[in-house]
């Protein structure tokens, strides 16, 4: 049997941009510098001055003794509060941060959490998929909350995952021109993401106030929305201090947030199956299914001397996947079709793309899984693709 395909063009391999690239838009970073109690005792006193106590002068004149003492009082309240029992030690506190005005509320991440893997992981898989998406708009995202808070990257990565362009001004200064962006913005993404019934676990307030638990909810929602080809750190949850000003005083509390679940809740979009079941309630099994399908495709690689002993990553770049497929339908495929050696992830997404084209060719069904999920070496979506072709080829000799 022969079969005739088109030949499918090979995309450009996408990266980032050089930071000496003079052309290119440089976000520039305004980092704070982190301080304790111990080493700010003063300017935090200033700020609880100017903050907690009516009328006084925050420009760092000299207050009457009668202020003084009412600072050096509230200065220990102050630090009580936000350096409760079940905060760190050095807690990762501005004195910017204790600035509230009555019942304000403030949050920040408990500084363990940041250093936590999974954590600084989730940080990374965003903010490379973001300067992958705005490659083209010579735009380089290096720190989340200081680049994404005033709407400008917000509009572009919008714009570019919807296909879409906004109403709304290219630059603005003013906060207030920033906000009305941010609101903007917002609504468009409230819109794509209301028929889901998600939880919106952000305001402008809050991303405008560089809130970057905020931010990360937002990012999340928009990769799981436009299924992003990334994989996700699974049931990444951070700690999180709340500070509110209560009667004149900063009160703290300490709450969980997830920020991710399974892979399978946040990119799934189908049924369960045998699979989900089988990886829940008989992992014992789960050898005995990948035996037999690491039997069957040696039965059919083994004529091009090829061996499969590991199915979670031998079949990711989708080179054996292509090459299994011309040996069920009893064809050749053409080696610039397909990237024999493929180094990108992109790369590796066309070929795995490549072979469930083939699969619908040879009668198969759309496999459930995604070409990423493969490629990201996601055990379930292999077993379910090598499955299917099981299924169909099994006497095939």
């Amino acid at each position: 049997m022969h079969h005739m395909f088109k030949d499918h063009q090979r995309g450009e391999k996408r990266g980032f941009l050089s930071p000496e690239n003079k052309n290119c838009r440089r976000l520039e970073l305004r980092r704070g510098h982190p301080c304790s109690w111990g080493l700010c005792s003063q300017a935090l006193m200033a700020s609880l001055a100017g903050s907690l106590l009516p009328g006084s002068d925050r420009s760092g004149v000299e207050t009457s003794e009668c202020v003084q003492g009412g600072v050096s009082d509230l200065q220990e309240e102050g630090k009580n509060a936000i350096n409760s029992p079940m905060s760190p030690a050095l807690a990762d506190v501005h004195p910017e941060d204790t600035q509230l005005e009555e019942n304000e509320e403030r949050t920040m991440i408990d500084p363990t959490s940041k250093e936590d893997p999974k954590f600084k992981e989730l940080v990374k898989v965003l903010l490379d998929w973001i300067n992958d998406v705005l490659v083209e708009e010579r735009i380089i995202v290096k720190q989340l909350e200081e680049d994404l808070y005033d709407g400008q990257v917000l509009q572009k990565l919008l714009e570019k995952l919807a296909g879409c362009k906004l109403n709304v001004a290219e630059v603005t200064q003013s906060e207030i021109g920033q906000k009305q962006k941010l609101q903007t913005v917002l609504e468009a993404v409230h819109d794509l993401l209301r028929p889901r019934g998600w939880a919106l676990r952000w305001s402008v307030d809050s991303i405008h106030g560089k809130n970057l638990v905020a931010i990360l909810h937002l990012l999340v929602s928009l990769a799981m929305h436009f299924r992003a080809p990334i994989r996700l750190p699974e049931h990444v949850t951070v700690q999180v201090v709340v500070v509110r000003k209560r009667e004149g005083l900063l009160h703290s509390n300490h709450i969980s947030e997830e920020l991710t679940t399974t892979t399978e809740m946040m990119m799934g979009r189908f049924e369960r199956d045998a699979f989900d079941t089988l990886f829940d309630h008989a992992p014992d099994k789960l050898s005995v299914v990948k035996k037999s399908l690491i039997t069957f495709v040696n039965k059919h690689l083994n004529k091009l001397n090829l061996e499969v002993t590991e199915l979670e990553t031998q079949f990711a770049d989708g080179v054996y996947l292509v090459l299994l497929m011309g040996l069920l339908e009893d064809y050749f495929v053409p080696l610039h079709n397909f990237y024999l050696t493929p180094e990108s992830f992109d790369q590796k997404v066309h070929n795995v793309s490549f072979a469930f084209e083939l699969m619908l060719d040879g009668g198969l069904k759309k496999p459930k899984a995604r070409p990423e999920d493969v490629v990201n070496l996601d055990l379930k979506s292999t077993l379910r693709v090598l499955y299917n072709l099981f299924t169909k080829y099994k006497n095939v000799e």
